[in-house]
């Protein structure tokens, strides 16, 4: 359910929407005709090419509206599941697919509407698929080698062609609205039917095709809500008004060995670099990724202040701002890098300064960093399962 799931719609509740939707869909194929073995192969016969222009119309409205809630930030296209391409695989399963189609008068989806509606051919056709899915898990061994030969990942057409997935989409809205005219004047020329544009027909699809494509150049020519906040913060650090708080290295280690569990630590870092050190209890979440919808909870939450640290200064001030852009308002940055508080607490030099007051610094921050190593190690602890282990009770008469 995209963007709905999980915020506005349960994991559980999900499945209920999905069954739902899926009647529905059946239902709306039913409706189409798409029950009929006549109406569908008529697209390999040219005298109804009611298929074509359907699922033509539902690729391209995908494609329009995935690129609208992209753009919006409301769905995260990086995360959405693509098959890999196995070309060999391909090219074979579609010839016998296709082939199925042309013979049986369906394909897998329509044949079980069919059945639905109680037409045998299209219970013949389940059975049918029933018998080819167990033979291809029994025969799976033999024909394995072919399955994954030519295997070229996850190919997407938009980067293969080295465009944008809107212009893509563009070009697909303009190639649709050309498919749709041809096979309109086939199918009218096979039945001896005069081509007629009716006014009204017309006025209908340019509307549909001119707001598709409408949608599509406003996603190109408008920026993103992550562009749009960079723009923003950009320009707030450059007039030196940021009004932001800071926490000095010491502070923050004062107050984590004193009261932990009120700060959300957060390295704004690369996984790399967090991995190689971080500041005991934090989490990692790359600027980059901070504004994303799957770290808006753990940012903008009224229990913990956040603390934000990075590579520089400036990143951690980055960091705050996005925080109160997404409507966070207690946030700290780190007034050092992540490299000078390691530096200070952790690789402190084993010569002890002759100065009292470096000697007091140098001695809290080596008690410090001490702490925090411990305080790190509990809480890294309370995450780790419960290890239960077996005893073997002894007793009994003897």
């Amino acid at each position: 359910m995209g963007p709905l799931v999980p915020d506005i719609i349960s994991n559980e509740f999900n499945f209920i929407i999905a069954i739902i939707v899926g009647m529905g869909f059946g239902f709306a194929l039913e409706q189409a005709g798409f029950g009929s073995t006549r109406k569908l192969v008529g697209l390999f016969y040219g005298y109804d090419f009611t298929v074509l222009k359907v699922f033509f119309t539902a690729g391209v409205t995908a494609m329009v509206g995935i690129s609208l809630l992209n753009h919006l930030e409301l769905l995260n296209v990086d995360i959405i599941f693509i098959n890999p391409t196995f070309l060999w695989a391909a090219i074979i399963g579609g010839v016998i697919m296709g082939g199925g189609f042309i013979i049986g008068g369906f394909c897998p989806g329509t044949s079980v509407v069919a059945a639905a509606s109680g037409k045998v051919d299209g219970w013949a056709f389940v059975f049918g698929a029933g018998i080819g899915i167990f033979a291809f898990v029994e025969g799976y061994p033999l024909i394995k080698d072919l399955m994954i030969a030519e295997n070229l990942g996850d190919l997407l057409v938009f980067e293969l062609m080295g465009i944008s997935r809107e212009v893509f989409a563009l070009m697909m809205v303009f190639v649709a609205t050309g498919a749709f005219i041809g096979v309109t004047i086939i199918e009218n020329k096979v039945n001896n039917k005069a081509t007629q544009w009716l006014k009204k027909d017309i006025t209908k699809y340019s509307i549909g095709i001119g707001l598709a494509a409408l949608i599509v150049v406003i996603t190109m020519i408008t920026p993103t809500r992550s562009e749009l906040m960079t723009q923003r913060i950009d320009a707030k650090l450059a007039s030196g008004n940021c009004e932001l708080q800071q926490m000095e290295g010491d502070k923050l280690a004062y107050e984590l060995m004193h009261q932990y569990y009120q700060f959300n630590v957060i390295d704004v870092r690369s996984a790399e670099e967090f991995n190689k050190f971080h500041i005991p209890t934090a989490i990692n979440i790359p600027l980059d990724k901070l504004h994303q919808p799957e770290n808006r909870s753990l940012i903008v939450q009224n229990i913990k202040t956040n603390v934000f640290y990075g590579a520089s200064t400036n990143e951690a001030q980055r960091a705050c701002l996005i925080a109160q852009y997404l409507g966070k308002a207690n946030n700290f940055a780190l007034g050092s890098s992540a490299d000078e508080f390691n530096t200070n607490f952790f690789l402190l030099s084993s010569d002890t300064p002759d100065n009292k007051i470096d000697n007091e610094v140098y001695v809290f921050r080596k008690t410090a960093g001490q702490k925090l190593k411990e305080i790190g190690e509990a809480v890294a602890n309370l995450s780790k399962p419960v290890v239960k282990k077996t005893k073997r009770v002894q007793g009994g008469c003897s």
